[in-house]
């Protein structure tokens, strides 16, 4: 069957090393609500850039998260076969599910994210906080000029090692995932390179699976072995659910400290208000989310019949591609006025952000994020007052991904105030 023409048909491509985030969703977001763009291999997609256009469209009946179904160039085999984000469209998750498949995928994995189990973990994460801090110090002490990569030693770590405890990841494993996970959300690999990582990725949750099949435990790959034992997963859905919930439990919380702290350290002002007690550090996660959303674009979504009863006037077609851009919805001028671009703990609409998506597809894990940022911030600025970055912010390299919006490294010094 010929392939349709992707390439040359979309008015903007979005760049798949994600050099400037902002700047990009700012030039989408003037191009009306939704803009027709080409994403890495030359497929077409709208990028949805209008806060109100997102909410409808996220709780719209006629509007699929399943390629499988209703993605007529993924079904009828016309998307190139090693497109380079296509593991973003054959993983079979509770992200990617419609309907009936949704609420049975997301049914085993309610019970670890309750209010109830999320507040008991306060404690653990503090003391993990505590641990990290420490091995930070000890780090900075071994380097010659005092600088230490904080993304690396404490804002991917915090969250990574919440999140492998409740999983059920042995410690051995740790690095292997770790690395793999980090891979999978780079959207500028090589073909080769894709098929390679989501190759790497099958083994080593096969490994897991087997292991858990085993040596079974009070954590949420267990709780999805057994769901497939009983008919409810197949195995496709069992390894990929593993896999989004490590994933999105590490990364979006570390992209989430990584940019409150960068934000904090560039704006005094507000870490001075945060540091005394004027502003609660609730807000200051809460700002950053809708300033710097942790996921700054989300792949895909698709109309499962024409959607053109729209308020924008827009047309979206059945079958078309629809990423969300959350980079973009945070800092709409419309919700957060004229200085939506500044970042500002004391703005009224702090919480008006949608970086935790909206309605049956809001996040599991939205409170525990909230309570890592909280928990990671306060221990840092206590521990540490004098913290400072090593380097200008214009050399804070962006990870290469269109999903994840983070730096690549955070160089820091513990004790700013020695070195001025």
């Amino acid at each position: 069957m010929p392939s349709p023409p992707f390439r040359n048909r979309c008015p903007h491509r979005l760049d798949g090393s994600a050099a400037d985030v902002h700047g990009e969703a700012g030039a989408l977001r003037a191009l009306g609500p939704a803009a027709r763009v080409e994403l890495p291999g030359g497929v077409p997609a709208w990028s949805v850039t209008d806060p109100g256009l997102v909410r409808r469209l996220l709780v719209h009946p006629w509007i699929s998260k399943d390629a499988h179904q209703h993605w007529p160039a993924f079904v009828n085999g016309d998307l190139p076969a090693d497109w380079p984000l296509r593991i973003w469209v054959d993983i079979r998750t509770v992200q990617t599910a419609h309907g009936p498949d949704h609420s049975r995928l997301r049914h085993p994995l309610v019970p670890a994210f309750s209010t109830r189990r999320v507040r008991a973990l306060a404690p653990r994460i503090e003391e993990t906080a505590a641990t990290l801090l420490d091995d930070l110090a000890r780090e900075a002490a071994l380097a010659p000029d005092g600088v230490v990569d904080l993304r690396t030693w404490f804002a991917t770590q915090l969250p990574w090692r919440t999140v492998t405890t409740l999983v059920g990841l042995p410690e051995a494993m740790h690095d292997a995932f770790q690395g793999v996970n980090d891979m999978v959300f780079t959207t500028d690999l090589s073909p080769e390179q894709a098929s390679d990582t989501e190759a790497e990725a099958a083994r080593l949750l096969a490994d897991l699976i087997v292991l858990k099949s085993d040596q079974p435990g009070d954590d949420i790959a267990t709780a999805l072995v057994d769901a497939h034992r009983e008919g409810l997963l197949d195995e496709r859905e069992l390894a990929d659910n593993i896999w989004m919930v490590l994933g999105a439990g590490y990364g979006t919380t570390a992209n989430l400290i990584d940019h409150a702290v960068v934000n904090l350290l560039t704006h005094p002002d507000q870490l001075d208000l945060a540091v005394s007690g004027r502003v609660g550090w609730d807000r200051v996660v809460e700002e950053t989310l809708r300033h710097q959303a942790p996921v700054a674009n989300f792949m895909m979504r698709f109309p499962t019949e024409d959607v053109y009863d729209e308020p924008t006037g827009l047309t979206f077609e059945r079958g078309e591609a629809l990423v969300v851009n959350y980079a973009a919805v945070g800092r709409d001028p419309a919700v957060h006025g004229s200085r939506a671009e500044v970042f500002d703990v004391t703005r009224p609409t702090v919480r008006e952000h949608l970086a935790f998506s909206h309605g049956p597809t809001y996040c599991l894990g939205a409170e525990l994020a909230r309570l890592e940022g909280r928990i990671a911030l306060s221990a840092l600025f206590s521990r540490f007052p004098s913290l400072e970055l090593a380097v200008g912010t214009d050399r804070l390299a962006p990870l290469p991904s269109l999903i994840f919006n983070g730096h690549r490294e955070i160089p820091v010094r513990l004790e700013g105030n020695k070195h001025s």
